[in-house]
């Protein structure tokens, strides 16, 4: 292993399910093959997705945490309620679980619905140590489904997260390979004004850098699958099948669809939210969304598509194991105008955009004004 760290025994893809009012939890060293290639990982109960927590609305519960690293750990409930002092952010609401050690999470569900579990120590995330969680409402659920079906989205890479890390502050777009190029501009294909052109170099910035880390870097899974090994979820044809989507990932936001299929989002970030039918949803990252889908008796593919259109992850929905339906190629990669950042030409001559333009002929600064002064109550 790169950081000289020997893993434990090979992590397993997907996660099993704990439940009850007393729950352990082992955080170690595990190894991980993504595509026949062996890499580091930190798991817990050595699977990538971590184990599905599942409980109930109304219910206390217990977990105990055993750190087997050689370095510190945690895990924070995400959008999970709890007393300050069990939420896991090390430095802020507690120390962090030792090496060797163990610390004990106790606290009431008092919320229901899709949320998930992370370490805030180190870069210990971008090596697997994440997992779902369901909290299940103490009365009948508003969402009728037959099935259901959990989609943890991540991102692998087999570059450490700190040399990731150390070659974006390098270099910003170090991982971006979609560049435009003279090539582009001699064929038509860059879509900027001369204008457009001259702004982006004098500001430094680039008009396809959408995504900080991408495909370059990163293997994109579905839970802990990448596209070749095919997770894949079952259902009987005329099935309501609520899918519980999680974008983990450290770094990308996906863009969700599944072709030939509609989805109706039923529930965001652990809420319940009126029904609004889409054929695709964007997810950020720590976001959750429970869509409704009808499929027929047919295979799908779930499609994870990064927003820079460099990769995508890919499963499979299907009414028999072994079906697998066509894998739609990549769209045309994204590239961004001064409009899409709010920004426009300013007068003739000038380098600035033209909201500050604006702003500035319309209204002369304010005066300025001592702000420090006492907080009142209202």
């Amino acid at each position: 292993m790169g950081d000289g760290r020997q893993p434990g025994l090979a992590a397993a893809k997907g996660s099993s399910t704990l439940s009850g009012n007393d729950i352990a939890i082992t955080v170690g060293n595990s190894a991980f093959n993504v595509d026949g290639r062996i890499a580091h990982a930190v798991t817990m109960n050595g699977t990538i997705p971590g184990p599905l927590v599942r409980l109930r609305e109304g219910q206390n519960v217990r977990i105990t945490v055993k750190n087997e690293l050689d370095e510190d750990t945690s895990i924070h409930w995400h959008g999970v309620l709890v007393p300050f002092q069990m939420d896991g952010v090390p430095g802020v609401s507690f120390p962090g679980i030792k090496a060797h050690s163990t610390f004990v999470y106790e606290f009431p569900i008092i919320q229901s619905g899709t949320y998930w579990y992370h370490s805030h120590s180190g870069l210990q995330e971008q090596l697997g140590h994440y997992g779902p969680i369901i909290f299940d409402p103490a009365e009948s659920d508003p969402v009728s489904f037959d099935r259901e079906h959990v989609i943890v989205l991540s991102d692998w890479s087999f570059l450490h997260p700190h040399m990731i890390f150390t070659r974006l502050k390098q270099e910003g777009g170090f991982f971006n390979r979609q560049k435009l190029t003279l090539e582009d501009r001699l064929k038509g294909a860059n879509p900027l004004t001369p204008e457009e052109r001259a702004m982006f170099a004098r500001m430094r910035m680039d008009p396809t850098d959408i995504a900080d880390v991408t495909a370059a870097a990163y293997t994109y899974l579905i839970n802990g699958h990448s596209a070749a090994e095919n997770w894949t979820g079952l259902f009987r044809a005329g099935e309501r099948v609520r899918l519980r989507v999680i974008n983990a990932a450290t770094q990308t936001i996906y863009n969700f669809r599944i072709p030939g299929l509609r989805m109706t989002v039923v529930q965001a970030d652990g809420i319940n939210v009126r029904p609004v039918e889409v054929e695709e949803f964007q997810i950020g990252n720590a976001e959750t969304y429970d869509v409704i889908v009808e499929p027929e008796d047919q295979a799908y593919t779930i499609v994870a598509e990064t927003i820079d259109r460099s990769g995508q992850g890919l499963a499979t929905l299907a009414p028999r194991p072994g079906m697998r339906a066509a894998a739609p190629a990549l769209r045309e990669r994204p590239v961004l105008r001064m409009a899409d950042m709010g920004m426009s030409h300013g007068p003739a001559g000038s380098s600035m955009p033209g909201w500050i333009t604006q702003v500035t002929e319309r209204a002369p600064p304010p005066a300025r004004r001592h702000l420090r002064r006492p907080i009142t109550a209202q």
